[in-house]
């Protein structure tokens, strides 16, 4: 039986914060294709979450579907961002979750929404922006300042299962990176079926082609030393 995802932490924060944001990714474990980073946006207007809401990996393909309207109906705001594989390979997976998340806020703030506070799954907070050290390219993403400053944050493990706005982010962000990853051009990777995450096709995909562009190079991979399938 599926347990569904409450609204106690983020009642609680309400109390004191005027909007509270949950947030989760999608695809950080995968050898290709983005990671996506979902934000969801609640304030003290929004009622109930919407019901069999709860963390995207336990629901059904048509389950996650499904959800998806009703929890853009229940948020102020729901938003996405993106880190593409070129960005892992030269940035790491870490600062391009980061990377994906402020995206994802800006695409918020565009919108007119703010979060004062961010609820993260997990227990490591890969959001908040470090101090840059003195080997900190110009480049990095870290440094852009066109991209908003991070909120305050608090890690709550398993917070996709059980928080309602942060299982709302990862719903709609899984449901958005699967469709992505299904509408790629597919030599014989498999990306319909395994989204990117390593699998025997895919393995026989690599082993057959090598990996393409969407794969992460700087990730130990099957056939990465054979040529690249452009």
């Amino acid at each position: 039986m599926i347990v569904a995802a409450t609204r106690e932490l983020e009642t609680s924060l309400l109390a004191t914060h005027a909007c509270v944001g949950g947030m989760d990714e999608v695809g950080r474990g995968a050898i290709a294709g983005p990671v996506v980073v979902g934000l969801a946006l609640v304030d003290a207007s929004c009622g109930e979450a919407p019901a069999g809401l709860a963390d995207s990996k336990l629901l059904t393909p048509i389950g996650r579907n499904r959800l998806v309207e009703p929890c853009r109906a229940w948020t102020i705001s729901l938003t996405l961002g993106q880190a593409s594989p070129a960005e892992i390979d030269r940035w790491g997976i870490i600062a391009a979750l980061r990377l994906a998340g402020r995206r994802a806020l800006d695409h918020a703030r565009k919108a007119g929404h703010v979060p004062d506070i961010i609820i993260l799954d997990g227990s490591h907070d890969w959001l908040t922006v470090p101090p840059p050290d003195l080997l900190c390219p110009p480049d990095h993403p870290d440094l852009d300042s066109t991209l908003p400053c991070v909120p305050r944050t608090m890690t709550q493990v398993k917070a996709d299962r059980h928080v309602a706005v942060c299982a709302a982010a990862s719903v709609v962000a899984k449901v958005e990176r699967d469709a992505l990853m299904a509408d790629l051009d597919d030599p014989g990777y498999g990306w319909a079926s395994n989204k990117g995450y390593l699998s025997p096709a895919h393995r026989a995909g690599l082993e057959a082609l090598g990996p393409s562009p969407w794969h992460r190079h700087s990730w130990k991979i099957p056939g990465k030393r054979m040529k690249t399938h452009g």
